[in-house]
């Protein structure tokens, strides 16, 4: 297993504007000091996005959060590694996911497969799966540098963690909500919340983390408080301590609402955002 080089403990999520106004923020989260940017994979309508973020910035790493397998071939996803590791050399992370279709993982390895065939290879360093069940963990484990995680507690971390072993990279997406009023927090999670837990992997993992048939449907207060981070920005801050704690060894800020920008700022002078996060639950920094 080989780790992730030059990644520090907080990275923070960019939202892609039809405009091209993201590539301005872009510069801006790198001058406030993440460590990592990372591109949603429901908004790279082109892997053309991700080269121009990489162009934007200057020596910040550049993530998916996640390519989907099923979306863009792995060949055209090899082309661009290399395209960028000559041009960007070690800024590019390619994270996967996905398909969403019946015997994934079978689908993935063969993706992975061709990944490492192609002329040059995309390294197992240089790429990180989504993962929430344990077999997918273990696959992360094996054919990757590490996993990503998304909608979860710092108690499945932990266990995220111990099946990775101590070796993996381990991120954490962290949805947030910088406001205090619980009502008003609770409605914005529940826009992605809503969707994601009709995907069949997702509620699969809320049930697995102990939250009950009536928490999901429902979108219970108990699994949106424990799944996203809302309140001001020491709660925000807490909620990230809490998994690096739990052995996470980068947590991605994902803000939610109408204040882009906002909780990036906030947060910048709080957290350690290019320092390494002290000692983990593994004891490995």
């Amino acid at each position: 297993m080989t780790r992730i080089e030059g990644f520090g403990p907080i990275g923070i999520s960019l939202n892609i504007a039809p405009d091209e106004t993201h590539l301005g923020e872009a510069a801006r989260l790198e001058s406030l000091g993440y460590s990592a940017i990372w591109l949603a994979g429901g908004q790279i309508d082109s892997l053309d996005r991700i080269s121009a973020v990489v162009r934007a910035t200057e020596s910040i790493p550049v993530a998916t959060g996640i390519i989907p397998v099923d979306v863009y071939d792995a060949d055209a996803v090899a082309r661009l590694h290399a395209d960028l590791q000559v041009t960007a050399p070690g800024r590019f992370v390619v994270g996967l996911g996905g398909p969403q279709i019946p015997r994934p993982l079978r689908a993935l390895n063969a993706y992975l497969d061709r990944l490492d065939r192609a002329d040059p290879p995309v390294p197992t360093e240089r790429r990180i799966l989504a993962a929430l069940g344990p077999r997918k963990l273990e696959l992360a484990r094996e054919r990757a540098a590490g996993a990503v995680l998304l909608l979860v507690t710092p108690e499945y971390t932990a266990e995220a963690r111990r099946i990775l072993g101590p070796d993996a990279t381990l991120i954490v997406s962290l949805m947030t909500v910088l406001d205090t009023d619980a009502a008003r927090s609770r409605d914005t999670a529940g826009v992605p919340l809503r969707f994601l837990s009709g995907v069949g992997g997702y509620a699969a993992n809320f049930a697995r983390m102990g939250f009950t048939a009536d928490d999901i449907s429902g979108l219970s207060n108990r699994l949106v408080d424990d799944l996203v981070a809302w309140g001001d920005a020491d709660a925000i801050v807490a909620r990230v301590h809490s998994h690096l704690a739990a052995g996470a060894d980068h947590v991605v800020v994902s803000e939610l609402g109408d204040r882009p920008g906002e909780v990036a700022g906030q947060l910048a002078g709080l957290l350690p955002l290019r320092a390494r996060y002290g000692l983990g639950a593994t004891g490995r920094h």
